[in-house]
């Protein structure tokens, strides 16, 4: 017999800055200050990932390219090692995603990678509260989700590991 399993995923989606909390504006601006430290010479594509503590610290992340390609790192896991690394024992409430691209305007959200959103499930996991994700280009509309699980339903954990047989 088959069944479906379904996940539904909600994101509000706004139009301006405006119309985001204070809180969430000031998120986005920190992620496209982020943007200036990022050394992505070889795809021209600027990420900048700002990371709110529940103690109000900020913490910030660019990507970092290389030559050899897998040898860089997203923005987000870089401002998320960072936390792990010097906050261990803090909560996070969000993180904001901005990029631009020197082909053009990013009018479209961006989205974290798999990777990325993967390395976020588990940080919100191990704070079993959820971190909000606000997302965006350099300009144009912009996604907030209250959850990493609404971007990573069905993510790999814990559970999952040493239980093959």
């Amino acid at each position: 017999m088959q069944n479906k399993i379904q996940h539904t995923s909600e994101i509000d989606q706004f139009d301006h800055l405006d119309e985001l909390s204070q809180e969430h504006q000031r998120l986005i601006s920190k992620a496209s200050e982020a943007l200036d430290s990022s050394y992505s010479p070889y795809s021209g594509f600027s990420v900048g990932a700002a990371i709110e503590l529940n103690d109000g610290t900020i913490v910030l992340g660019s990507n970092q390219e290389n030559i050899a390609y897998p040898s860089g790192l997203c923005a987000e896991r870089v401002a998320l090692f960072s936390v792990g690394t010097n906050f261990p024992n803090q909560e996070i409430k969000s993180i904001a995603i901005v990029a631009k691209s020197i082909h053009g305007n990013v009018t479209d959200p961006v989205t974290p990678c798999g990777a990325c959103r993967q390395v976020m499930i588990e940080f919100e996991s191990q704070q079993t509260k959820p971190i909000s994700v606000i997302m965006m280009g350099n300009e144009g509309k912009i996604w907030v989700s209250e959850s990493v699980n609404n971007l990573i339903p069905f993510y790999f954990s814990s559970p999952h590991v040493g239980r093959i047989k």
